[in-house]
């Protein structure tokens, strides 16, 4: 993702600029894919993150270029999400069977 002038957080406005999807469908977006997660400001302002940005080009790539559905691509988001879960057990279980074969080396 290339943003001009990078910062913590993002206005609606400012993402509505970046990504090129308006406030009303980044607000309807919100509701729709659990993925997005803007946390609200002192003032009550919606705030969002890289990590939001990132997410809002994916689902607007999906929708837009690729002619999916609401419902497809939550289903192409939620896919990937399960993937990164089993990637990290995959991992977790690995470090646990080094950690266990180094143990028995110690012990030997």
């Amino acid at each position: 993702m290339n943003i001009g002038n990078k910062k913590e957080y993002y206005s609606i406005g400012d993402v509505a600029e970046i990504t090129g999807v308006k406030p009303t469908v980044l607000r309807f977006w919100e509701q729709e894919f659990s993925q997005i997660m803007p946390v609200k400001n002192k003032f009550g302002h919606r705030v969002y993150r890289e990590k939001d940005i990132e997410i809002i080009l994916k689902i607007k790539k999906l929708l837009y270029e690729e002619g999916l559905t609401i419902k497809g691509a939550k289903n192409i988001l939620n896919e990937s999400k399960n993937e990164n879960k089993i990637d990290v057990k995959i991992i977790k279980n690995k470090i646990e069977e080094l950690l266990r074969l180094l143990d028995e080396r110690k012990n030997q």
